[in-house]
């Protein structure tokens, strides 16, 4: 087995990025499949592909570009990731989750996470963002986790709750942008549940998912903010309801990849002038709350 990252390696890489870019963002932005067009709209933008970073892994996904994008989104400094990395790539987790850490290196504070999803919850239909509540870690109840072994301290606690892993004060600032949108689709809110994927789920893993009370199911994110929480940035996500999961045996229905990108981009569009909409309503973290 490889050795995991130690924190030389993620400060390497954070070095190597504030040599190379004279910005210093404050948010970053991960987008999930067909979602990196929010990448288009930072100004003043600089790109480094993955591939010239050190220590960065590959993108492997259609849909993701595998590029990271400094400079500003609606006047606040960001960094976005084009594309993310995922378990079912044969990444392990600590991988996957390299580059949030090294976002806390670059002094950013606050984590938005974007992915496409399918709906579990039958008020849910294709095309509705779902602000993200609370989320499932099934890979966890399998001893998937990104914290697994050794503890750097200079990062976070061993044992970080998770019970706000989804700021309150945010979603709610996420609320009222919305209504200033104007979008006549309502902002839907629920729980994000994370399988590894690479294959869609069978109708009796769908209807399992549903009895735990999950609402959107997809293949990434969790990680990622499991980091990011240990270390201690705020986080707020959002699903892009790109399919219903099918839900019964009768269903002529089947999910696949290419359907997920095609209605991703018809409602992309919509969450990405939402995203960049909030990031000038984003306040700076509470000093002492």
């Amino acid at each position: 087995m490889e050795s995991q990252f130690t924190y030389d390696d993620y400060q390497k890489t954070a070095e190597w990025l504030l040599s190379h870019t004279k910005h210093r963002p404050q948010v970053a932005v991960i987008c999930g499949s067909g979602l990196g067009g929010l990448a288009e709209k930072v100004t003043q933008a600089q790109v480094f592909d993955y591939s010239e970073i050190p220590n960065f892994p590959r993108s492997t996904v259609p849909g993701h570009a595998g590029r990271l994008v400094f400079g500003f989104l609606n006047g606040r400094a960001c960094v976005v990731m084009q594309g993310r990395f995922h378990l079912y790539e044969g990444y392990p987790l600590w991988k996957v989750t390299f580059p949030v850490r090294v976002f806390r290196l670059l002094g950013v504070d606050t984590l938005v996470v974007t992915n496409a999803a399918g709906g579990l919850n039958p008020k849910f239909q294709v095309g509705d963002i779902m602000l993200i509540r609370d989320h499932i870690n099934m890979p966890g109840f399998s001893g998937q986790n990104p914290l697994i072994g050794p503890n750097e301290e200079r990062f976070g606690v061993r044992f970080p709750p998770m019970s706000d892993a989804y700021d309150r004060d945010l979603r709610k600032i996420a609320h009222k942008t919305w209504k200033q949108v104007g979008d006549k689709q309502e902002l839907q809110e629920g729980t994000y549940v994370m399988l590894a994927g690479p294959n869609f789920e069978t109708v009796a893993e769908s209807r399992l998912l549903q009895k735990l009370g999950a609402d959107a199911v997809g293949m990434s994110t969790v990680p990622e903010v499991i980091v990011a929480r240990h270390c201690g940035l705020r986080v707020f996500g959002f699903s892009l309801i790109t399919n219903k999961v099918v839900l019964n045996y009768e269903s002529l229905e089947k999910a696949n990849h290419e359907e997920v990108l095609a209605a991703g981009k018809q409602a992309a569009q919509k969450l990405e002038q939402f995203v960049s909409l909030l990031m000038s309503c984003i306040p700076p973290p509470h000093s002492a709350s």
